[in-house]
């Protein structure tokens, strides 16, 4: 029985996941000042993520991207692009889309001047692309009600996909497994069905941190994690659940009963990284997020410098 190309792309790309879990963590853009970061920033990142000391299973080799577009250009691609082909990181890319349609058009313009300038060195790194980031999240009553950015519409996600699937059809990205990554409040949201059935896999962000009208402790939290990963299993057919970002602070304020700090970090880290590293596309909140201010809250397992000592003990080693 014949393939075509994509078609042999795609199985490649399943049977790649299926012997090796994507293990990474989640990258911005800017730096918390704004400044935009360059590729010399986004190769010191990644190299010093892969050089964790500790670090479980095969190390920290892949990044999530929020967007495709270089800070401070209209839609030229990431700088980030030419740091992983440098550093050999494999790439979950994003692509922004709860800013309009012309914001979309950037990101998709970048995507595709991207397979032109880079190639095979660059697609050959992608694990998947994600089309949008929580915009549905920010698009509801929950979302509206905490004052976040505006959001997209499930039509509007769906038919984003659509557009990138016809960008990279007969490209060296044919095939590339194409999803969107939300909360999973909004995953059991059955208004949001366009964009499961639009999707390979579904990408969920969980904090239990702040779940604060529940119990939500540390010492709760790697049963509201599961519970919101079975949620969202449960509500999307059987298509592949990519863990996109959890996390703990290691500092800031207290939400409900989630008290940030390093032993309660590492706890989260132990309970719900460690059975995830190795066996569930996971890329994790967050490496750095105190450069060079330190937010609150901060999830960063390292601080305001680079350095491949994290914060705390991340071998994942049973504790006796």
């Amino acid at each position: 029985m014949m393939h075509s190309a994509s078609h042999l792309v795609a199985l490649a790309a399943t049977f790649s996941s299926a012997l090796a879990a994507f293990q990474g963590f989640n990258y911005g853009s800017t730096f918390t000042s704004g400044a935009a970061k360059q590729q010399s920033d986004f190769e010191a990142e990644f190299k010093t993520a892969q050089g964790l000391v500790g670090a479980p299973g095969g190390g920290f080799t892949s990044a999530r991207l929020y967007t495709t577009v270089q800070g401070g250009t209209a839609n030229d691609p990431i700088s980030a692009i030419p740091a992983a082909i440098n550093t050999k990181t494999s790439l979950l890319l994003g692509i922004w889309c709860s800013a309009g349609d012309a914001t979309f058009a950037a990101e998709l313009q970048a995507l595709k001047s991207a397979i032109t300038k880079y190639g095979i060195d660059f697609t050959k790194l992608v694990a998947g692309i994600s089309v949008g980031s929580e915009d549905l999240y920010r698009a509801s009553p929950t979302g509206l009600l905490n004052k976040e950015n505006p959001g997209a519409e499930p039509s509007t996600i769906a038919r984003y996909i659509k557009e990138v699937r016809d960008a990279i059809a007969g490209t060296s990205l044919a095939g590339a497994q194409i999803g969107h990554v939300d909360t999973w409040t909004a995953w059991v949201n059955g208004s949001n069905k366009a964009v499961i059935d639009a999707s390979d896999w579904i990408g969920v962000d969980a904090y239990p941190y702040f779940q604060e009208t529940q119990a939500n402790s540390v010492a709760n939290s790697k049963g509201l994690f599961d519970d919101a990963v079975g949620a969202t299993q449960a509500a999307v057919g059987g298509k592949p659940v990519w863990i996109t970002e959890t996390g703990f602070p290691v500092s800031g304020k207290t939400v409900g009963q989630a008290v940030p700090g390093l032993e309660n970090a590492k706890t989260y880290w132990d309970q719900v990284g460690c059975p995830l590293f190795g066996a569930t596309n996971t890329w994790w909140y967050t490496f750095q997020d105190a450069a060079p201010a330190t937010p609150n809250p901060s999830f960063g397992i390292i601080g305001n410098s680079l350095t491949t000592t994290p914060l705390f003990d991340i071998s994942c080693k049973v504790t006796k």
